[in-house]
């Protein structure tokens, strides 16, 4: 008969750089979390950018926001499908939508990309994901699963990894006095 170990007999993790109980991440996986997390970043500040001037990508040229387009109504309009469908095409021309999504997704973008604010971009960066993931639900190539819910997923383990101390300013930005004070900011 064998017996659950009780949790004070379960090995504690190994002791970090900086002292803490955090566990240890290997250079090479701590490498991985750094492109990782820049290539998300990367591609949250190029929708950004491409909304906002319109390049001609997702974008139309002349379409972008300096032009007085609107980032949100091709997708919120015409591209949602499914049991959301309605919700999101009601929120096409509210005052709130266009600014509070690009300055999201600019947000997002900097602080992935920068490693900074881990913790918000990532809570942030995932339920954009979500929103996008059920405006057009159900998946039609899979009953529940897209890209959407695995880049939700993969933001919140970057988050829960720290991955901004790997090639990026996190363990300066975890030193700020403000970081210390609210630890949310991490």
């Amino acid at each position: 008969m064998t017996t659950t170990p009780h949790r004070k007999d379960l090995p504690r993790p190994a002791m970090g750089p900086d002292g803490d109980r955090r566990p240890v991440i290997s250079i090479m996986a701590g490498r991985a979390l750094g492109v990782l997390r820049i290539a998300f970043g990367l591609t949250f500040l190029w929708a950004f950018v491409d909304k906002l001037f319109g390049f001609g990508y997702a974008t139309p040229s002349g379409k972008g926001w300096v032009d007085g387009g609107d980032p949100t109504a091709g997708f919120l309009g015409k591209g949602t499908s499914g049991w959301f469908a309605d919700f999101y095409q009601s929120l096409v021309g509210d005052w709130w939508v266009n600014p509070l999504f690009m300055v999201g997704l600019a947000g997002i973008g900097l602080a992935l990309t920068l490693g900074i604010g881990m913790r918000i971009a990532a809570v942030s960066g995932a339920l954009l994901y979500l929103f996008m993931w059920t405006a057009n639900f159900p998946p039609e190539n899979n009953p529940v699963l897209d890209e959407h819910v695995l880049g939700a997923i993969s933001l919140v383990a970057l988050g829960l990894l720290a991955a901004g101390n790997f090639w990026g300013f996190g363990r300066q930005w975890g030193s700020l006095d403000i970081v210390n004070r609210y630890p949310w900011l991490r």
